[in-house]
């Protein structure tokens, strides 16, 4: 047991603590996408609704939704951790000379675009997930049975402008953050070869476009819609 708790409290272990909690996120962002998409169905939220119900509901979904937030709050203070502890370990050294100027722009902000997303994250949690639980929400009929009408709170929150706005600015931050860290994770584990690398960039970079613009068109279509 020493040697796991060894393990995690290095910089390697927290390293690939971070790995491995990026890539569950990176698959239940996958997920997310392919539920929120059927906002764009022309049923008026029929089918968001009973997917939204069933996930909320569903025994299992349930548990991997408590490990998602579980290990949404893992990725964030090791990434805290080991941000502080490289700032330390660089001393007055800026992190552009210490990681090198070829470097990517978004490999040495990742701490700026993990924060905006974070606060994405916060504000996300606290007008849909939270009032989804916890507020008044209306009730519509399906073939006889009662579901809450979450549409209408999506629809609602959808068709404000700023909200729109700041909903599109915090994918760009989620796309730019996911631009470096899809590849970063496969290298971390170990899971990098010189014949698949290129593969695994193309991928990460094809998944940091279209999954963040998957997400930032959803509001931009209903607003207007």
């Amino acid at each position: 047991m020493k040697w796991f708790l060894d393990l995690f409290s290095s910089t390697l272990g927290r390293k690939l603590m971070m790995a491995l909690t990026g890539l569950f996120l990176i698959l239940f962002l996958a997920v997310h996408l392919a539920g929120n998409l059927q906002l764009l169905k022309d049923d008026g939220g029929r089918s968001f609704n009973i997917y939204a119900e069933f996930m909320s509901t569903n025994p299992l979904i349930q548990i991997v939704s408590k490990g998602n937030f579980a290990f949404i709050l893992i990725h964030v203070i090791w990434a805290i951790m080991l941000t502080s502890k490289n700032k330390s370990a660089r001393g007055p050294v800026g992190y552009a000379e210490a990681s090198g100027k070829s470097s990517h722009w978004t490999s040495r902000n990742m701490g700026i675009l993990g924060t905006l997303v974070l606060v994405f994250i916060v504000v996300h949690l606290k007008d849909f997930w939270a009032q989804m639980h916890f507020g008044a929400m209306p009730t519509v009929d399906y073939d006889g049975t009662s579901y809450r009408d979450i549409y209408s709170l999506v629809n609602e929150w959808f068709n404000v402008g700023w909200y729109v706005a700041l909903y599109v600015f915090c994918m760009a931050a989620v796309g730019f953050h996911l631009y470096h860290g899809f590849a970063s994770a496969f290298q971390t584990l170990g899971l990098n070869h010189l014949k698949y690398n290129g593969l695994i960039q193309v991928v990460g970079r094809a998944f940091a476009i279209i999954v963040p613009l998957l997400f930032a068109a959803i509001p931009v279509l209903m607003f207007f819609n």
